[in-house]
C-alpha cells in the first residue's frame, strides 16, 4: 500500500440510540468523530451514533409487515379493468 494516502483504520464502539445496543469493531470513522466512550474492556474508543442498527430495525426484530402485492394488483384490475392491453 502507498503510503500517507489511506484513512486511519482503528477500533470504534458504533452505538445505536434507538435500540440502546453497541458494538465494538475497526473502522476508518475512528478519525472523524470527537466523542469517546469508555468500553466493557476499560479502553477508551471513540464512538459513531448511528440511527438504527440489527438491533432497532424492523426486518431484524421480526416487527416488519409483509405488502400483499397481489391483493394490490386485483384491486387495480377490479378498479380499472383489465383493459385491452397493448396492441
Amino acid at each position: 500500500m502507498k503510503p500517507g494516502i489511506h484513512p486511519a483504520y482503528g477500533p470504534v464502539v458504533f452505538r445505536d440510540r434507538a435500540g440502546g445496543f453497541a458494538f465494538l469493531t475497526r473502522s476508518t470513522l475512528a478519525a472523524t468523530t470527537t466523542a469517546t466512550v469508555t468500553w466493557e474492556d476499560g479502553g477508551t474508543y471513540p464512538v459513531v451514533d448511528v440511527e438504527i442498527s440489527s438491533a432497532s430495525h424492523p426486518f431484524y426484530t421480526g416487527t416488519a409487515r409483509v405488502l400483499d402485492t397481489a391483493g394490490r394488483v386485483e384491486r387495480f384490475q377490479r378498479r380499472y379493468g383489465s383493459g385491452p392491453g397493448p396492441a
